[in-house]
């Protein structure tokens, strides 16, 4: 396993390779699908599989907090391409430097002189180079040139319909989880390392696990019902805040995470959260008392969602539920109630829809 930063640092020991180049954000079945198709020439030619990746990435880079939001921080996305056979990963800084190369200075300077790439596969609709004259009729005569392939990717439906980012974006924004799961080949997550801080949870009986999310637009927002997995394997249900908390005025966009009937100290580990349903949107209360009152019921909501799953894992995927939940009313809710037993005593005719 191999991570290359910039250019400069790539050797003769990461020449000679079969390429792909592309954003890869979620890393989601249709890449899977290229990464696929890639190793078959990398077994073929007996050479490494590259993936090539930016950062930020391009549309980042122009259009700043108008991008859409990521998928995967770049350290997630590097885990799932190995995950999924990549054996070298180039990561090219996306600044004024790169964006000033030409089509053909692009394919000399990165695929021919860097990489020595014997095999390319890319999107027949790949656009690249400050002329606008990078294309895939571009890549393939300067491979007839060169000597190395060049083909287009497979397409991969689901529901006879392209699997895409894009696709799995609008999906998680609409809290459907499940179908979002089988877009991605997995559950979608979040992860990141417990910090510390200002604690408030603690004052009310509601400790959280912090994890700071890096300040790009967010791809979900609001309070879910959640998985948390620890470091050691073991999940809990548990509910989570993701967004910048405006009741207490945070400057930066966090991820709070309650496991419910858990007391250990995990400060420094990594934690990974699997939202399962949304419960609500974010909301600034007026006062303190209101926002705590809100999460004794998001506890509870959280709690009876989860009711049914005696083993965290049995949990994922769900579908979100937001009409059902929203429809639960508090008063329904045992809201003293600390363990799955006493949650599943109440009525669960709204408990976990995984349309």
């Amino acid at each position: 396993m191999r991570v290359i930063r910039g250019l400069h640092n790539l050797t003769d020991a990461h020449r000679g390779c079969v390429a792909t180049i592309g954003n890869f954000d979620g890393v989601h079945r249709g890449h899977q699908a290229i990464l696929q198709q890639c190793r078959e020439h990398a077994a073929g030619h007996g050479v490494p599989l590259t993936v090539v990746v930016f950062e930020p990435q391009p549309r980042e880079f122009f259009a700043g907090e108008q991008a859409p939001p990521r998928l995967t921080r770049l350290r997630e996305k590097v885990r799932l391409l190995m995950a999924h056979g990549a054996e070298q990963v180039l990561c090219l800084p996306f600044n004024d430097a790169l964006r000033s190369l030409t089509g053909r200075e692009f394919i000399d300077q990165v695929l021919i002189e860097g990489l020595g790439v014997r095999h390319l596969v890319v999107g027949d609709d790949f656009r690249f180079g400050c002329d606008r004259r990078g294309d895939f009729n571009l890549l393939e005569a300067v491979g007839r040139e060169q000597g190395f392939g060049v083909e287009h990717t497979r397409t991969f439906t689901v529901d006879d319909e392209r699997v895409s980012s894009t696709r799995v974006r609008t999906l998680l924004a609409s809290g459907n989880f499940h179908a979002s799961a089988r877009l991605l080949g997995r559950p979608y997550s979040l992860s990141g390392r417990v910090v510390r801080d200002q604690q408030l949870g603690r004052t009310i009986g509601v400790p959280t696990a912090n994890l700071q999310l890096l300040p790009q637009p967010l791809t979900l927002r609001g309070v879910f019902a959640t998985v948390a997995e620890l470091e050691d394997g073991r999940c809990y249900p548990s509910v989570a805040n993701i967004g910048y908390r405006p009741t207490v005025g945070a400057q930066r966009p966090t991820l709070e995470v309650h496991l419910f009937d858990f007391d250990r100290n995990i400060y420094g580990q990594r934690c990974t959260v699997y939202p399962c349903a949304r419960l609500r949107g974010e909301t600034r209360f007026d006062d303190f008392d209101t926002l705590k009152a809100q999460i004794y019921a998001d506890q509870a909501r959280a709690r009876r969602y989860l009711a049914n799953y005696q083993d965290a894992n049995h949990a994922l995927p769900l579908a979100s539920a937001p009409a059902p939940l929203s429809d639960i009313p508090v008063a329904d809710i045992p809201a003293a109630a600390t363990t799955f037993s006493e949650i599943r005593s109440a009525d669960d005719s709204a408990d976990a829809n995984d349309g």
